[in-house]
């Protein structure tokens, strides 16, 4: 582990290492309601402190109210991560927890670790102008469609946090400093969707109520607000649009570990992705030269080197890309794409889908509109019968024609498909919904991106395996191509931050290597430069899930059931990779 471990728990490590005695059950049941009391107030303090988080992880208590964001209250936070982390050992006895309840308290003991460090080791506030996104516009837009409260109580807390955009865009203008110009940039276009959305979108989503006379006088604010607050990032990206990006590698080896907690160091999530980024290589060019005389009858398939591979990939790829839809049909081809995977799940038994199914399928709003083409915006943690929406990102009216025919083919009929798979069926709605069921409430508030994202990417294949899209090759080609995008993610995480790879170097890489169309790989570039580390959580996640599924259909031979292991799987909340194969094997041995 980092030192940054050592520097935070220098006490700590004594107590996990000891040898102890298996707690009896009144014990462990004591110690357990000590770590269940010892985090809810944790969570009454973080959200006094911050609002927000608390709205986002459904409790609506605070919905009225916005983040201080200044200096001072950020040294609170940091001051709060450093007080729980000391007083976590004290308060609660790990040697007597229940097992279960072991996860949880480690569970928390590393997310104030990542916490603290990421407070000390990072400048959003300063760098990143699309921090102040979330408090102006995320703020409001999730009370009017995740909160399950009276639409007339979330309109008028969505008044209340609106009054407070001018305090957030005068923060952003006396903290803010040197911003990279491709994060700036993107802060540029999300605040002109933000100044679109309180203009016009917000009374759209509202509808009819008996507040709208008050919902305009202060979204007319909002709007004089946000206009100064796109003069100052234009201002900006003429004079102070240079910070530096790149993390570097001592920084970036230490935030992976301490994001993907899968016991790897960085150099070994480069090594494996490279090796399997190779493999998915030969896979593509194996359907390609099965597909070449159904798009080229006339002509020789290419030799079969290096550079004939390549070309064979490349130019059957582009082939099969040019069958998509229309611009404006692509939300209703995504609702009747989900429909047959649903149909598919029940009767393959994939898993037992969520009852009731609480997922809409919507445009994606403009100011959420920037580095992707969908997202699952998931029920809360703390609200779990909200609605949660799987966005689908129309091109832009404003877009050219060259420009729109690329995203098309980008997104084409295929890999709708498995972007559908993907996000909502089985990948992350059904695997969220999963999580909310959850009894601890740690792991239902602290998920782990990694095997978020690498169940998602896991699903993908797997639904091919199992006979989804009997047997297109087209299909397969393509969820071969999205998966050698989230190889290639972590490839260029670690090159971008590590190394001093330049923007052609990794244009060059992600179109010729990895099948990517301009439009995407330039995308992808901004996205590497904006989020460290979470574009290798997909492949990491997504490998880890691969290889317990391996393991445990061995194990388990003839008895072994899909749909059982799945759920298995799901069953204990969004956990860090590293607790699951003892857990799903604990699972595995009762009922399904």
């Amino acid at each position: 582990m980092t030192s940054v471990f050592h520097r935070f728990l220098p006490g700590l490590f004594s107590i996990l290492l000891l040898t102890v005695v298996a707690p009896t059950g009144l014990q462990a049941q004591t110690a357990d309601a000590l770590l269940e009391d010892f985090f809810n107030q944790h969570l009454e303090q973080s959200f006094e402190m911050r609002p927000l988080e608390a709205t986002m992880l459904g409790d609506h208590r605070f919905d009225h109210l916005v983040d201080d964001i200044s200096p001072e209250a950020r040294r609170k936070w940091l001051e709060h991560y450093k007080s729980q982390l000391k007083k976590l050992p004290e308060a609660v006895p790990y040697d007597k927890l229940s097992r279960s309840a072991q996860i949880d308290f480690e569970i928390l003991r590393d997310e104030l670790i990542r916490s603290i460090w990421l407070s000390e080791n990072t400048r959003p506030f300063e760098e990143d102008p699309r921090t102040y996104g979330s408090y102006i516009s995320d703020s409001v837009y999730s009370l009017l469609v995740q909160s399950t409260l009276p639409k007339e109580t979330n309109v008028r807390n969505a008044i209340s946090r609106m009054r407070e955009i001018p305090r957030i865009v005068r923060t952003a203008r006396e903290t803010l400093r040197d911003s990279p110009p491709t994060i700036l940039e993107t802060a540029i276009l999300q605040n002109k969707g933000a100044i679109g959305f309180y203009e016009k979108g917000i009374f759209e989503l509202v509808g009819t109520t008996d507040q709208e006379e008050q919902l305009r006088s202060v979204a007319r604010d909002a709007v004089v607000s946000l206009k100064e607050h796109q003069v100052f990032l234009e201002d900006s990206r003429r004079l102070r649009a240079n910070g530096e990006w790149r993390l570097g590698k001592p920084l970036f080896s230490e935030k992976l570990e301490l994001v993907l907690g899968a016991g790897m160091t960085a150099d070994q999530v480069l090594a494996d992705a490279e090796e399997e980024f190779t493999r998915v290589q030969r896979e593509m060019y194996v359907v390609s030269r099965q597909l070449w005389s159904h798009y080229f009858p006339d002509k020789v398939l290419p030799v079969d080197d290096e550079a004939g591979r390549r070309e064979t990939i490349s130019l059957v790829t582009a082939a099969v890309s040019k069958e998509h839809g229309k611009p404006e049909e692509l939300v209703d081809d995504a609702r009747a794409t989900a429909g047959k995977i649903k149909d598919f799940i029940r009767a393959r038994d994939i898993l037992r889908l969520p009852e009731p199914d609480r997922c809409q399928i919507i445009e994606m709003p403009e100011f959420r509109r920037g580095n992707s083409l969908a997202y699952l915006d998931p029920a809360l943690p703390l609200d779990p019968k909200g609605i949660s929406s799987y966005a689908v990102s129309p091109p832009p009216a404003d877009w050219g024609a060259d420009r729109v025919r690329s995203f098309l083919e980008e997104y084409n009929d295929h890999m709708l498909q498995v972007l559908t798979i993907h996000e909502a069926y089985p990948g992350h709605y059904v695997q969220l919904e999963y999580s909310n069921r959850c009894p601890s409430k740690i792991r239902r508030i602290l998920q782990s991106g990694v095997f978020i994202e690498g169940w998602a990417v896991y699903t993908e294949q797997m639904m091919l395996d199992q006979g989804y899209g009997e047997g297109s090759l087209q299909l397969r080609l393509n969820q071969l191509k999205f998966y050698l995008r989230a190889v290639a993610n972590a490839i260029l995480d670690h090159r971008m931050h590590c190394t001093s790879m330049t923007d052609d170097e990794a244009y060059d890489f992600l179109t010729k290597g990895a099948y990517q169309s301009e439009g995407e790989a330039r995308l992808k570039i901004i996205r590497a430069k904006q989020s460290s580390t979470q574009l290798s959580t997909y492949f990491v996640g997504r490998m880890a899930h691969y290889r317990l599924r391996q393991e445990i259909q061995k194990e388990m031979g003839a008895s072994f059931e899909l749909g059982r292991f799945h759920e298995a799987v799901l069953d204990h909340g969004s956990v860090p990779m590293k607790y699951l194969p003892e857990l799903v094997r604990t699972r595995l041995k009762a009922p399904r």
